[in-house]
């Protein structure tokens, strides 16, 4: 087991580069770089639709690149920027330097990539601060809504999967298959709509708080309030993801449950007298529960960092969704790709203790022995 580890840490590198390459290359093309940010702000023009025109016009400069790849003259600096007509030639230049973008794109990767490998994240165009501070700063929103939702979604998904396949065509199972789809089909953003309407004061009862996840006199508050002012600030919120997160893997573990239920060795296992039980959750257990635990990296990974976006901004908390989504409409390039190899480093490794994972609950799976 630990030389398959060891290659698939090791599969990591090629692996992160080139998601690293794709995205970066991506970002060559796409209209409305840093630079253009400034220069809209200076000639009091719109961010997006200048990105638009620029876009258009076929010379927008990505990431600080010419798409024609064209030199010259102090005219031609001035004309890559679409809205910057007017404006000193020496500006632009000083911008371009001030944001590192007067280098070719393949240098400015290299020079990113080292910086990256010793956590070097450099520091946010726009808001005066290191990226290592602004995801720590944005991190407990995030860990907690993904945390307890991940804790939730499984101490929920499990036990229902399980009485669902167990009662298999019963009553129960219709009409728990039924609140199962019905949480699929809503989105989380939209059911967060109605909670707001329902419980924060927008129609009904003005029960739980609207933006925030905490109160504002919380450093004030007893422990145990602290503790209660949290959960309170946490309870829509929670409930919105949750919707439609129990929905999948409760369906996963009963379709898991079903198929090893059916299997000779429970056949066997009741022939010899064990109780229901014991067949169940001896045995029929550790087998179903190995495609569940399989999941358990993507759905921690999605719900920490993408699942929760539209909760974010909803209910106004300000987390690592929501400072990535501004990142990207203002081209914020050191915390989009920071935030970019993190993520990604972090949906690598647990990919990998989804692995280990699996031995953990079944020895017998032996990865070195599968040549995998």
């Amino acid at each position: 087991m630990v030389a398959y580890i060891l290659r698939r840490l090791l599969l990591v590198i090629p692996t992160l580069f080139g998601i690293m390459v794709i995205n970066f290359a991506v970002v060559q093309i796409l209209p409305g770089g840093p630079v253009e940010q400034i220069i809209a702000q200076l000639t009091g023009d719109d961010v997006a639709a200048t990105a638009r025109v620029s876009g258009d016009a076929g010379s927008e400069v990505s990431g600080g690149q010419p798409q024609g790849g064209r030199g010259g003259g102090d005219s031609t600096v001035s004309s890559k920027y679409r809205g910057a007509q007017g404006l000193p030639p020496d500006l632009i230049k000083d911008l371009e330097r001030q944001f590192g973008l007067d280098k070719p794109a393949g240098e400015r990767f290299v020079m990113m990539m080292k910086r990256y490998i010793t956590f070097d994240f450099g520091t946010s165009y726009f808001k005066d601060q290191t990226v290592i501070d602004l995801v720590l700063e944005k991190m407990p929103v995030s860990i907690s809504l993904g945390l307890w939702t991940t804790l939730l979604v499984y101490l929920i998904s499990i036990p229902l999967g399980i009485a669902k396949a167990v009662r298999d065509g019963s009553k129960f199972d219709v009409w728990t298959s039924g609140v199962v789809i019905a949480g699929q089909a809503i989105p989380a953003f939209l059911f967060a709509i109605l909670l707001i309407v329902l419980f924060a004061g927008g129609r009904y009862w003005d029960i739980f708080p609207l933006r925030g996840l905490v109160s504002e006199n919380f450093a004030d508050l007893s422990f145990w309030e602290k503790i209660k002012d949290y959960f309170w600030h946490l309870t829509l919120p929670l409930t919105a993801l949750l919707v439609g997160g129990f929905a999948g893997l409760t369906m996963l573990t009963k379709n898991s449950f079903l198929d090893q239920i059916n299997q000779q060795y429970v056949v066997t296992a009741r022939s010899k007298g064990l109780t229901e039980r014991r067949v169940l959750y001896g045995h029929v257990f550790r087998n179903a529960m190995l495609v569940v635990i399989a999941s358990f990296p993507g759905a921690f990974i999605g719900i920490l960092f993408t699942g929760s976006l539209l909760i974010e901004i909803i209910f106004s908390l300000d987390g690592l969704g929501l400072l990535g989504f501004e990142a990207a409409l203002t081209r914020d390039y050191p915390v989009m790709f920071a935030t970019l190899y993190f993520f990604t480093l972090l949906g690598l490794v647990m990919n990998i203790i989804g692995d280990v994972m699996y031995h953990v609950v079944d020895p017998r799976i032996d990865f070195e022995a599968t040549g995998v």
